[in-house]
């Protein structure tokens, strides 16, 4: 890991959880913005003991953290470990948590190329089997499907531009957290880090889509937004997605909207656009091979079921996320409209011959 380039301050970790976090999930006291810059600066340098550090994150997984403090580690992310590669586009940044899925298939690489197709680009970002459940992220759909992964941020901005879509590779982007692997497959749990990283926004964008089990999350993630420094997205749209990923489920689903510090939530049920699906429609045997094949396949419009029904509404999401649409009626159009006219394949053709 990378060394401390300056002196830290009156706040190691072993204090912190002694005196702030460490009491209880009762009785313990949030930190201050800087305690919280503090102590993820000691970390993101390997300042800790792995058993104090263990602590540290196990603590603030009880006490649950405050948006200022989840703020404060993304900001200090951001500056210390966090190279950005902005493209020329204004693309969706879409970073879902980067454990992956285990059950369903991943379908945010297909609806991400349909929006691209119809005029919406797209970034993507993950790392690759992340803790905890070291699961099918947005990577291995891609390396599946013949598309390079293992980019430099300078190579990934340049994608999004040729293509209209591009990922964005952690070890390579954000190399202190990704240095941090070993000791968070140690932990058991997932920690803080995995909220954080997925707004790590690699590309700069300025419209976030996102996912969450509870709408509290999602919330906290909106007010993570607005209390940090260093984002500076202006949109933030995130649903209750399959598996905590950014893929909307089968029937009802919940949806956060929050727009320059306004937040609201609205409801959608997928029966009201035509699909009659449940979430086991979804679930496939081999996530990485099979979410491979059932995008190839949609793109290529050789599928007319709940996977490419799947496909199009959320592709119309990203569409509605940047205002590209009016609603998802008109996003549905348009993604149906560029399968069926070949562009969606072709963006797929692009991105392997990147």
């Amino acid at each position: 890991m990378a060394q401390a380039t300056q002196d830290f301050g009156e706040w190691p970790l072993k204090r912190l959880m002694t005196e702030i976090v460490g009491s209880g999930p009762k009785s313990a006291d949030d930190m201050t913005r800087e305690q919280a810059r503090e102590a993820f600066r000691r970390i993101l340098a390997d300042e800790p003991d792995p058993t104090t550090l263990g602590a540290f994150w196990l603590a603030n997984r009880w006490k649950k953290n405050t948006p200022e403090e989840l703020a404060a580690f993304t900001d200090v992310m951001r500056e210390e470990s966090v190279v950005t590669a902005e493209p020329d586009c204004d693309p969706v940044d879409c970073g879902a948590n980067y454990d992956g899925k285990h059950t369903t298939a991943v379908l945010g690489v297909a609806a991400g190329i349909v929006a691209a197709a119809a005029g919406t680009p797209i970034v993507t970002h993950s790392g690759d089997r992340v803790p905890t459940q070291k699961a099918t992220a947005y990577k291995h759909v891609l390396d599946e499907l013949g598309v390079r992964t293992e980019l430099e941020p300078r190579e990934s901005a340049e994608m999004v531009d040729e293509t209209g879509f591009g990922f964005y590779y952690q070890p390579t982007f954000s190399p202190g957290v990704h240095a941090l692997y070993d000791r968070r497959d140690q932990m058991g749990v997932r920690t803080f880090v995995n909220t954080i990283e997925t707004v790590a926004n690699p590309a700069n964008a300025n419209v976030h889509l996102g996912s969450f089990y509870h709408l509290a999350f999602a919330k906290k993630t909106c007010d993570l937004v607005a209390e940090s420094e260093a984002l500076e997205f202006s949109r933030v749209v995130m649903f209750q997605g399959m598996e905590g990923y950014d893929d909307i489920r089968p029937g009802y689903t919940k949806v956060a909207d929050w727009r320059a510090g306004e937040f609201d939530d609205f409801e959608i049920e997928t029966a009201e656009y035509g699909m009659e699906m449940e979430n086991d429609d979804l679930a496939v045997d081999d996530v990485d091979a099979d979410s491979a094949a059932i995008t190839e396949a949609v793109l290529a419009g050789e599928r007319d079921d709940h996977f490419a029904d799947a496909v199009a509404l959320n592709a119309a999401f990203r569409m509605f996320a940047r205002d590209d649409v009016a609603d998802l009626e008109d996003g549905l159009e348009r993604a149906r409209a560029v399968i069926d006219d070949g562009s969606a394949a072709a963006v797929l053709e692009d991105l392997r011959a990147f």
